[in-house]
């Protein structure tokens, strides 16, 4: 199904609330924004940061378009050992202090997950994108896309802890208002529970 939205022609912008069933906010999950010019006007990707702070990844959920060189500083007292075998990104940073010289470069589309070697509780994920226009929904539930030129899109929604896939949806941007509101929903499993170590450790 085919949803007309008002926006500017050269500025639209696309608000999506995100919420569970009985409507509480849902935070971290990624909205994008597909389409045939997204893809060929896809501008150079800015750094992005993906810390350790307390034994724990910041932030849980990145998203990055494809090429974006992310850093992984650890800025605990602690060694970490960073990893992913994920098709769309297998690395290892391997036992380190401090920030490595080195990022990594995500230039594969996908979603990686990511964890410590060390820390087996700490988990991460980055959701590497061939679109420019894409968001990640705040405590609030609202993920915001702006600059969008006029014309038809696919809408997408990802949620690490979803239950199942979201179809995706066609929308249109047509010349009107600045600004357009959608609504999704989503059904989150609970999150894992892996038990930590005392603070006290080694590494």
């Amino acid at each position: 199904m085919l949803v007309a939205l008002p926006g500017f022609a050269f500025a639209a912008q696309v608000t999506v609330a995100v919420r569970d069933a009985q409507g509480a906010a849902i935070q971290d999950a990624v909205v994008w924004l597909d389409s045939s010019p997204a893809r060929a006007g896809k501008s150079a990707a800015k750094p992005a940061e993906i810390g350790q702070v307390s034994r724990e990844f910041d932030p849980f959920v990145t998203v990055v378009g494809t090429g974006t060189r992310v850093v992984f500083p650890n800025h605990d007292k602690v060694k970490h050992h960073v990893y992913s075998f994920s098709p769309a990104k297998s690395f290892e940073i391997q036992l380190y202090s401090g920030t490595p010289t080195e990022p990594i470069v995500f230039d594969k589309a996908g979603v990686v997950v990511i964890g410590c070697n060390i820390h087996d509780w700490m988990l991460a994920y980055v959701v590497v994108l061939d679109s420019p226009w894409f968001a990640k929904s705040t405590a609030n539930g609202r993920a915001q896309l702006a600059n969008l030129p006029a014309g038809r899109y696919t809408l997408h929604l990802w949620h690490p802890y979803q239950k199942a896939a979201v179809a995706a949806r066609e929308i249109e941007l047509v010349n009107a208002q600045a600004s357009s509101e959608l609504s999704a929903q989503l059904e989150l499993a609970p999150p894992p529970l892996k038990p930590r170590r005392a603070a006290g450790d080694s590494y």
